[in-house]
């Protein structure tokens, strides 16, 4: 079936249906991986998003049991310059069409992918539209121009209600702002026993599992609709240790008084160069992120810059100067990607043991 991609902008591409045929409208963004594309559609943080992706072939070693990092997809659509149907991979149980079909997802193929990734370097992420080839162009792009996106990505993304990861070691809060099974399976890992909770649970609520440490979670969205949950991290701050990732990074800055920006194209792929300014290190990480904490307005706040992204000089870590605090915007558990920041979690299990010990010293 033939389908068009129109963007607020003006841009149409033409282009062929796979998965489910319906039309289908989100913000329009670009990743630059090579490999990884069934981590990726399964990420919340693409909670509606259609997502262009810059490598030319895509469903090649099909779908598989175990690269899922949710279990219902929330991305709005997938653009891809040629789709693979008969994938090979030993893995393999289903294509990449069989799946979107399953999970009512829409997918364009046959995209110049490399024009419309131009294009969005240029202009920036515009909202974007997969319809019918039949449809009028100018009616639907003014329609386009007219529509807004919802503030409650999170909420749509989150855990309703609270479930464990049952493990001997360290106890974890795990706060659910859209969190991939990646972050669950590196705390599992090292043994820890995880309780994970809704986006908007409340700091008393955290205290009564008495965790040894709570973990933010990344997630979609603008990160300043997070009231609750930057007054809950506020009243958390030097009671117990914490560990941010992504969303959960500029939330840590929001509660310490910093602000955040949204980018223009944002940082979405497998393979950008991160400093760690301490060790003076490059990593090589995962990123999925479309704003950025503002580094001058690091300097009112009891927050240390850590990490920068050598590509644009943007901010990708912090750590507070008087609180057992830290986070990064990058994805130290990585699928898809680089592993080169998994040590974070290890940095993670010291914190806690630190922070435990001395309490039990008093």
């Amino acid at each position: 079936m033939k389908k068009i991609l129109i963007l607020e902008s003006g841009e149409v591409f033409h282009g062929a249906s796979f998965g489910n045929h319906e039309n289908t409208f989100g913000e329009v963004v670009f990743n630059t991986a090579m490999t990884g594309y069934q981590e990726l559609i399964s990420d919340p943080s693409y909670c509606d998003q259609l997502v262009c992706m810059t490598y030319p072939l895509i469903g090649n070693y099909g779908i598989n049991r175990d690269d899922f990092e949710s279990i219902q997809p929330s991305i709005k659509g997938l653009i891809v310059k040629e789709l693979c149907d008969f994938p090979s991979n030993f893995r393999s149980q289903m294509t990449l069409d069989e799946l979107f079909e399953k999970k009512n997802i829409s997918g364009i193929s046959g995209i110049d992918t490399r024009r419309l990734t131009r294009v969005l370097r240029n202009s920036g992420v515009v909202k974007g539209k997969i319809i019918n080839a039949d449809s009028d162009i100018d009616a639907e792009i003014q329609v386009l121009k007219n529509e807004t996106f919802i503030t409650n990505e999170v909420e749509k993304v989150s855990t309703k209600t609270p479930y464990a990861n049952p493990g001997r070691g360290l106890k974890v809060v795990l706060v659910d702002f859209g969190s991939k099974l990646g972050i669950l399976r590196e705390l599992g890992k090292r043994d820890c026993d995880i309780t994970v909770v809704s986006h908007d649970v409340s700091a008393e609520e955290i205290l009564l599992l008495n965790p040894d440490g709570i973990m933010l979670s990344n997630g979609p969205g603008n990160p300043e609709d997070n009231t609750l949950a930057i007054e809950m991290i506020q009243n958390l701050l030097g009671k117990i240790p914490i560990f941010g990732i992504c969303l959960g990074h500029q939330l840590i800055a929001l509660a310490c008084g910093a602000k955040t920006f949204k980018l223009k194209f944002g940082h979405r792929g497998g393979n950008h160069p991160v400093l760690d300014l301490k060790q003076n290190k490059v990593a090589i990480t995962s990123q999925n992120h479309g704003y950025a904490v503002d580094q001058e307005s690091l300097k009112n706040t009891d927050l240390e810059e850590t990490h920068i992204a050598l590509n644009d000089r943007t901010n990708e870590g912090l750590k507070h100067k008087n609180y057992p605090c830290f986070s990064v915007q990058y994805h130290p558990e990585a699928s898809p990607g680089p592993e080169d920041a998994n040590y974070l979690f290890d940095e993670f299990i010291t914190l806690m043991e630190d922070f435990k010990s001395k309490k039990l010293l008093k």
